[in-house]
C-alpha cells in the first residue's frame, strides 16, 4: 500500500485528541485540506519532514535513520535488529528497550508506522536522511558513531561569591525595569503594531520610565508578558490582575514569578540539558553539546537556545554563562528554594525615607511594596535604583487626592515614614494643592449625545480659556457652552484623566456636585482567543468529510483510496460482494476509476478486470 494511503487512513483512525496534538507538534497548515488524503500528503512533503528532522536529538535521528536503511534491505526491522545495527556502527551496547522509547516518539509525530512490532519510516522520512550528507548533515555512520563533547567546565568555587553577586544585581535591575513598565502602561497603555512590536513613541515613553535602551524594552515585555504580567487587548499592551498582584508583593517574591515562568516554559529537552548542568559553564561547551546533540537544529537551535540563556542572565539565574547558587537551585529543586537563596541576596528592603526642603523624597533602598505603590501614588519617580528618589509636586498632591487623599492623610503618611520629619516647604505646597485642588471640574452630561458626553466647569474664567487653548488637549474637541463652562464628546474619565496628565487642578464629580475618587485601572482582561482553533476546525471538517458510516462518504473515501494507489502504482487486494453474498478477494494493479467502476489489471491471471464501485467491500495491501 502506498505511504499516502496507508497514512491517510492511519489518520482517519486516531482520536481527536490525538491527531490535534500531532497536527501541533507538526505545525501542519491547515490551509488547502481539503480530506485525509491532503492532509496525510502534508506530513510527507519532503519540506514538513525535514522541518520536523531539525528538532529531533541525534539518538532520534539514529534510530530513524537505522530503520530506514534496514528497511530497505530486509523490510521492517524489530526494536532488537535496530539495536544491533547500532551498536555494531557505535562500538558500544545500545539496548533494545531504549531503541522502543525512541521509536513511540517518531511513530507519534507520524515519521514511524509500527505493526506487529515492526518497525518502517515513510518513503519521504528515509529520502530525507540519505540526502543529508549531501548538504553536510550527519549520515546513519555518524549519528550513531560520534561522540559526544566532553564534558563541561566547571565553575571554579573561588568565583561562585562573585557570580552571586553579580546574578543578585542583574535580578534587581531586572525586577526594578520591570517595574516601572507595569506602572507605565498602567498609566498609558502601549501600542503595538499590525506587525508586531511596540510603537516608537511608546517604546520611547517606556524606554525612558525604565531607564534602559530601546532594544532592551522588547525583551523586558516580552520577559512581563511570559510571566502573565501583561497583555496584549484592543491592540495595546496593558497591565493584567496578575501584574498589579506582583506590583504588591516583596522584590524576592516577584523574582520568584519571573524565575518560575521562565523555567516552566523551558523545553523539556532544554531543562534537561540545562538541569544536568547546574554547575558548569553554559558558554561555548553547551553550544557544541547542543550542536552535537541536535545536528540539524541550527537558527532553530540557536534561536531557542539564544532566549532562554539570554533571559537566565538578564533575571540573574545565570552570570557570565555559570549558574548562580539561586539558579542552580532552580533547575535542581525548584523555585521555592531558589526564591529564599535569591531573597537573601537582594538588598533588604526599607520603610523609611529622607524628606528633602527641595521636594525630594530619597529611599536609602528598595522600598516595600505598600510603601512604593502610596508613596508613588503623591509623588513622581525620579530614580529607581538601590537608593530611589521620588518628587513631590503640585500635579502630583492632585493626583493622590482625585484619588481620595486629603491634605491631612498625605502630611499623617509622610510623616510615619520620614526619617527627617516633614519639611516647611513641602507642608506648604501640600497645603497650597489641596486648597486649589477642585477648581476644575468634570462631570458627566445627564443626557448625553454623540458631541456632547462629559463637561469641565470652572469658577476660573482665564483656567477654562487656558484649557481651550492647551494643544495637549485638543484631540478632546472641547466646546465652550458659557464663560465657565465646557462640553466634550469624550466620556468623563478619558477628559479627567487628560486634564490631570496635564497637570490642572482637576476633580470629579458626580451630579449632585460632589467630589468623587477615580482611580486609573487599565487592566487587561483574560478572554477566549476570538473565533475556531484552526486545528479543531480542520479536524471537524475533516470528519464531515470522512465518516464511514454514510454511504456517499464512504464512497468518495472509496474512490480517494484507488486513487493514490493508482497514482503510486501499488497493487491491492480489493476484497468484492458476489451477487450471493459471498466475498471474493482479487489481487489488482488499479489503472483507473471512471463511470462507477474500477479497472485493474490482475497479473496472476494475466487479464485486466473491471469491478462496479458498488460491489466493493474493502480494499487492503497486496497478499
Amino acid at each position: 500500500m502506498s505511504d499516502t494511503l496507508s497514512l491517510a487512513t492511519r489518520l482517519r483512525a486516531m482520536d481527536d485528541t490525538a491527531l490535534a496534538a500531532t497536527l501541533r507538534a507538526r505545525e501542519i497548515s491547515p490551509s488547502g485540506i481539503k480530506d485525509f488524503f491532503d492532509l496525510a500528503e502534508a506530513f510527507l512533503d519532503r519540506a514538513s519532514v525535514q522541518q520536523i528532522l531539525m528538532r529531533l536529538d541525534r539518538e532520534t535521528l539514529a534510530v530513524l535513520a537505522a530503520i530506514g536503511q534496514l528497511t530497505e534491505e530486509t523490510g521492517p526491522p524489530t526494536a532488537t535488529d535496530i539495536a544491533a545495527r547500532l551498536s555494531a556502527l557505535s562500538g558500544r551496547e545500545v539496548s533494545a528497550e531504549s531503541i522502543s522509547d525512541r521509536v513511540s516518539g517518531a511513530t507519534a509525530l507520524l515519521l514511524v508506522e509500527a505493526e506487529s512490532h515492526r518497525f518502517a519510516a515513510y518513503g519521504s522520512v528515509r529520502d530525507q536522511l540519505r540526502s543529508w550528507p549531501a548538504f553536510g548533515l550527519p549520515s546513519l555512520a555518524d549519528l550513531a558513531s560520534t561522540n559526544a563533547p566532553a564534558a563541561l567546565e566547571p565553575v571554579p568555587d573561588v568565583d561562585r561569591r562573585f557570580i552571586d553577586r553579580l546574578g543578585a544585581e542583574r535580578a534587581f535591575a531586572a525586577i526594578t525595569a520591570i517595574t516601572e513598565l507595569l506602572v507605565e502602561v498602567e498609566r498609558d497603555p502601549a501600542r503595538e503594531l499590525a506587525k508586531g512590536g511596540v510603537a516608537l513613541p511608546d517604546s520611547k515613553r517606556l524606554a525612558h520610565a525604565m531607564s534602559v535602551d530601546l532594544e532592551s524594552v522588547a525583551v523586558f515585555l516580552a520577559v512581563a508578558d511570559r510571566a502573565g504580567l501583561v497583555a496584549r487587548e484592543t491592540g495595546s499592551w496593558m497591565i493584567t490582575d496578575s501584574g498589579g498582584a506582583w506590583l504588591q508583593r516583596s522584590t524576592g517574591a516577584r523574582w520568584a514569578t519571573l524565575g518560575a515562568a521562565w523555567f516552566e516554559r523551558l523545553p523539556a529537552d532544554i531543562r534537561q540539558l540545562l538541569g544536568e548542568r547546574t554547575h558548569a559553564l553554559w558558554g561555548s561547551g553547551l553550544r557544541g553539546y547542543i550542536d552535537w546533540l541536535y545536528p540539524a537544529g541550527g537558527d532553530w537551535m540557536d534561536e531557542r537556545i539564544g532566549a532562554y540563556t539570554r533571559d537566565a542572565e538578564l533575571l540573574g539565574i545565570t552570570a557570565n554563562q555559570a549558574p548562580t547558587g539561586p539558579g542552580s537551585l532552580l533547575l535542581a529543586d525548584g523555585i521555592r528554594p531558589a526564591e529564599e537563596a535569591m531573597t537573601a541576596l537582594l538588598p533588604a528592603e526599607v520603610e523609611q525615607v529622607y524628606l528633602q526642603h527641595d521636594l525630594s523624597v530619597v529611599a536609602p533602598g528598595p522600598l516595600t511594596p505598600r510603601v512604593d505603590a502610596r508613596l508613588r501614588s503623591l509623588a513622581d519617580v525620579e530614580s529607581r535604583a538601590l537608593a530611589s528618589s521620588y518628587r513631590v509636586s503640585t500635579s502630583s498632591v492632585n493626583r493622590a487626592m482625585a484619588a481620595g487623599e486629603t491634605a491631612e492623610s498625605i502630611l499623617e503618611f509622610l510623616g510615619g515614614i520620614s526619617l527627617t520629619g516633614i519639611p516647611q516647604p513641602l507642608n506648604y505646597l501640600i497645603g497650597e494643592a489641596s486648597s486649589r485642588y477642585g477648581q476644575v471640574r468634570v462631570g458627566s452630561i445627564a443626557d448625553p449625545r454623540p458631541d456632547a458626553r462629559s463637561y469641565i466647569r470652572s469658577d476660573d474664567e482665564l483656567l477654562i480659556g487656558t484649557i481651550l487653548v492647551d494643544q495637549s488637549l485638543s484631540s478632546l474637541g472641547f466646546e465652550r457652552t458659557s464663560a465657565t463652562r465646557v462640553q466634550s464628546r469624550f466620556p468623563l474619565d478619558v477628559v479627567f484623566w487628560s486634564l490631570s496628565d496635564a497637570r490642572y487642578p482637576v476633580a470629579a464629580e458626580d451630579a449632585a456636585g460632589e467630589i468623587v475618587a477615580l482611580r486609573r485601572q487599565r487592566h487587561a482582561k483574560a478572554v477566549a482567543p476570538a473565533g475556531i482553533n484552526p486545528v479543531d476546525a480542520l479536524i471537524e471538517r475533516l470528519r464531515l468529510g470522512g465518516e464511514p458510516e454514510e454511504e456517499e462518504t464512504g464512497h468518495a473515501w472509496l474512490i480517494r483510496q484507488l486513487d493514490a494507489a493508482i497514482k503510486a502504482k501499488t497493487p491491492l487486494t480489493v476484497t468484492v460482494t458476489m451477487p450471493n453474498g459471498t466475498l471474493v478477494d482479487y489481487q489488482l494493479e488499479p489503472t483507473s476509476v471512471a463511470g462507477g467502476r474500477l479497472r485493474g489489471r490482475d497479473n496472476r491471471a494475466a487479464i485486466e478486470r473491471t469491478l462496479p464501485l458498488s460491489r466493493i467491500a474493502g480494499i487492503s495491501p497486496a497478499k
